[in-house]
């Protein structure tokens, strides 16, 4: 179909801001990893942009073998893989039965849970409930209170109430019962939700900064993003004992820059694997017939 010239202009519009604006992403990014890859001087005269100057691996080298920053990737990699999972379950199982017609409540408990988003609970009352609860300096104290969002369990629900409805019937012909109707006919045709909903959560456990600030005390428990805070803070924890000896080639910009790539690239790398599911499953989980 041949497009008009108004359409060609709103098309190149749409890509010009899309385009600028994965400019305005990508770049800083790439100019962090140049650094990491740059000398000292380059790096701290403002040399570098988006080509390593007077290009040195001595950064990376002392960040690899930082083993309290690996002992803090470990313990993300530990929140976002059972955190998504736990909260992945009981999304589900939470969605599943307030999309069926037939469930007498699911209004008034759906009116509850919505009215979730719109007034929090305060700083000083979650504060005291995880306290109470005996999760304070524990991990579970970075997953448990994150279990389920309403927005995420919204998305499932629309998507599940999207579901042909023969399905359900023909399923109860055969003797399905709900978990198997669940497990069986709903989640394989989810996928694209699920994938979907699984990085919004992935993300959220990755970037864990609040919670930890409130709820963690011992160091060996940081995750990433609160050792990043500290490196920053005190950068000299960082550097360690090479740069007062003086034998490598590198300095706090530099290591800065290596952690900060460190922390973010892992994250990224998973968005690949769901493109072909994410806009499909964000469009399909926000519709409803």
């Amino acid at each position: 179909m041949r497009q008009s010239y108004g359409e060609k202009c709103f098309q190149f519009f749409n890509y010009t801001v899309l385009i600028v604006m994965a400019l305005t992403m990508i770049l800083p990014l790439l100019q962090l990893l140049a650094v990491s890859f740059s000398s000292p001087i380059a790096a701290d005269s403002r040399k570098v942009f988006l080509l390593p100057v007077e290009f040195t691996l001595d950064t990376w080298t002392h960040i690899l073998q930082n083993k309290v920053l690996w002992k803090s990737f470990a313990v993300t990699v530990y929140i976002t893989v059972v955190g998504t999972f736990l909260s992945m379950f009981f999304t589900v199982l939470t969605a599943f039965p307030l999309s069926r017609k037939e469930f007498l409540l699911r209004k008034p408990i759906m009116l509850a849970i919505v009215l979730t988003m719109i007034f929090n609970a305060p700083m000083i009352p979650f504060f005291l409930t995880v306290r109470e609860l005996g999760m304070m300096d524990s991990l579970w104290a970075l997953i448990i209170p994150a279990l389920i969002s309403t927005f995420n369990m919204v998305i499932v629900r629309t998507f599940f109430m999207a579901v042909p409805s023969d399905l359900d019937d023909a399923a109860k012909i055969d003797g399905c019962h709900d978990f198997r109707l669940l497990f069986q006919i709903y989640l394989p045709l989810s996928k694209p939700v699920l994938a979907t909903v699984s990085l919004f959560y992935a993300v959220a456990y990755w970037n864990t900064f609040q919670k930890a600030v409130l709820f963690i005390r011992s160091p060996e428990l940081w995750p990433l993003q609160m050792r990043l805070r500290a490196y920053f803070t005190s950068p000299e924890e960082l550097a360690a004992v090479n740069l007062i000896t003086n034998d490598a080639d590198f300095n706090t910009t530099t290591l800065k820059a290596a952690t900060i790539i460190f922390a973010t690239v892992p994250i990224l790398l998973v968005y690949p694997y769901l493109q072909k599911y994410f806009v499909k499953g964000a469009v399909l989980g926000s519709l409803k017939e």
